[in-house]
């Protein structure tokens, strides 16, 4: 029985290094995985999943209006598909989260996730709410705070390293934009 799983977490807790990890274990006994990644993430360059440790591949691209059970529909017809494997699945959809439910229950292909739980101001993504609803296995991956807690909590600065409060809930970033932290910290506003 496929499933559908959500790994979440905060930033820089490597859930780019994990999903690239279990592309390769899939890959190294033959079987073939569909790479997905939110196409205006272009970090790492359009198409393309990157972790901070040098790993990366090619993925295809998803925007809000693609129907991805479709694609991925489309991708099994072609060729075989083992595992979806999606990257920054924060910006889904709800009904793309959806989607990816069907092709677990219906194509009955194992759909892997990975993406953030929770903005700069502690909203959840409307792809993260979905997933967190519908996912048949939910795993946290764990990451720490500079005082050592357990990071819940991402915090976004300006150009001077400032804490920002307000402002669109997505804006690409990495390190220069985005700090991890224990809930304590960012309901102070603490950075270390």
């Amino acid at each position: 029985m496929a499933k559908l799983y959500f790994n979440y977490s905060t930033m820089n807790a490597g859930k780019s290094t994990l999903l690239l990890q279990a592309a390769y274990n899939y890959q190294e006994r033959g079987m073939t995985t569909l790479l997905m990644i939110a196409a205006f993430d272009d970090r790492a360059g359009k198409g393309r999943i990157a972790s901070r440790i040098g790993l990366g591949a090619e993925a295809d691209v998803f925007t809000s209006e693609d129907n991805v059970y479709d694609h991925i529909n489309k991708a099994r017809e072609a060729g075989k598909v083992d595992a979806v494997l999606v990257d920054e699945a924060q910006f889904l959809t709800e009904d793309q989260a959806w989607q990816l439910a069907r092709v677990a229950d219906e194509l009955r292909i194992p759909v892997m996730c990975y993406g953030l739980r929770t903005d700069f101001q502690g909203k959840l993504f409307p792809g993260s709410a979905a997933l967190l609803a519908l996912a048949d296995n939910l795993k946290e991956v764990k990451t720490i705070c500079w005082c050592g807690r357990k990071a819940t909590m991402v915090a976004r600065l300006d150009a001077d390293g400032n804490i920002v409060e307000e402002g669109n809930q997505v804006e690409i970033g990495g390190n220069d934009k985005y700090v991890s932290l224990c809930r304590n910290h960012w309901s102070r506003r603490e950075l270390g």
